[in-house]
């Protein structure tokens, strides 16, 4: 997907360039889905990224959800996890970046969530926030892990905004 930007309103800091780089995104997504809900409307909007834009967009849509809290963390993994596309949509955008770290994260809390029989679907998706709480070793296990995505999470959105700033083309088109 083309997103034109002009040069005098792009801001070249790298410290923020994933965010500045993802608002145009979600801007479109969010009209897009004013006007039309279905998976397939999602399908189709995902499928016009670039796979940058596609890897930047399963980044923020996964860390946006589960950086607020420890229980937010749990909550929205299981619930990525009972949707297949998606969950494999968030791992390979950190293959996509080179985050090494990130991604064993995620393996590591896939292996979690199956060791506590979640479920893969949404057919019978009934976890709720509670469930952390109500299950100490669950609990604990999810406050170690929540516990290496506060460690890992500025180093990898400053490996994002370096690829971004390398990469730029992949993401949007500056205009003079």
């Amino acid at each position: 997907m083309i997103i034109n930007v002009k040069e005098k309103d792009f801001e070249f800091n790298s410290s923020s360039l994933s965010q500045r780089c993802f608002e145009p995104l979600i801007k479109i997504y969010k009209v897009r889905m004013s006007e039309e809900t279905t998976i397939g409307e999602k399908e189709r909007f995902y499928e016009e990224l670039t796979e940058g834009q596609r890897a930047l967009f399963m980044f923020n849509v996964y860390s946006n959800h589960i950086s607020k809290s420890l229980i937010e963390f749990y909550w929205w993994s299981a619930y990525f996890l009972a949707q297949p596309k998606i969950w494999a949509s968030i791992k390979s955008c950190f293959t996509y970046f080179h985050d090494e770290p990130f991604l064993l994260l995620l393996e590591k809390i896939e292996q979690e969530l199956k060791r506590h029989n979640h479920p893969t679907t949404l057919e019978n998706f009934a976890i709720t926030r509670d469930e952390l709480n109500d299950n100490n070793e669950l609990h604990a296990s999810f406050e170690s892990l929540y516990a290496i995505f506060e460690n890992i999470y500025p180093t990898t959105i400053e490996k994002i905004n370096t690829f971004i700033e390398k990469n730029l083309q992949e993401f949007i088109q500056i205009e003079k």
